[in-house]
Order: C-alpha cells, then structure tokens, then sequence
C-alpha cells in the first residue's frame, strides 16, 4: 500500500479528549486497569478522564498516546479539522 492510496478520514461526530481516549482503549481491548497498569496511572484517573470530570494535560496525553501507540495530538484534539481553521 503506498501513501497515495490511502483517503484522508472526515469527521463525522464531535468528540470529548475522554470519549476518544475510551474509544482508543476499547478499540485496543484494553480495560482501564490495564491502561493504568501500562501508563503508570491510576484506574480511577483513568475513569475520571474518560467520564470528563478530569482534564488530561500534556504529562497525561504523552503517557497515554506512548501507552495506546497514538501520537498525542489523537487524543488531546480528536475533532480537530484543519478547514475550520485555515
């Protein structure tokens, strides 16, 4: 497969950085404590960032893209569309 064939995805739903990182970990059929087992986080920390009542940060998002083999910017920005800002 060459790079020329692949189609840039649309986005089709808005996203919180929580409901991407839960779709990421679900998607890799991981559960919360194993996600905290890989990123050194607590389960409850996890679940908090999921559920929205906790804000990710950058120390965050870095452990959790590493952990999920994402690049940051995945989770931190999941409804991001360049045409909106160029």
């Amino acid at each position: 497969m060459n790079r020329k064939d692949l189609v840039r995805s649309k986005v089709n739903i808005k996203m919180t950085p929580g409901e991407m990182l839960k779709t990421l970990r679900e998607l890799q059929e991981l559960s919360q404590a194993d996600l905290a087992n890989l990123t050194g986080m607590s389960q409850s920390n996890i679940s908090a960032i999921e559920n929205g009542s906790r804000q990710i940060g950058r120390e965050r998002a870095l452990a959790l893209s590493i952990a999920l083999k994402v690049h940051p910017a995945v989770i931190l920005f999941p409804d991001f569309d360049i045409k909106e800002v160029a």
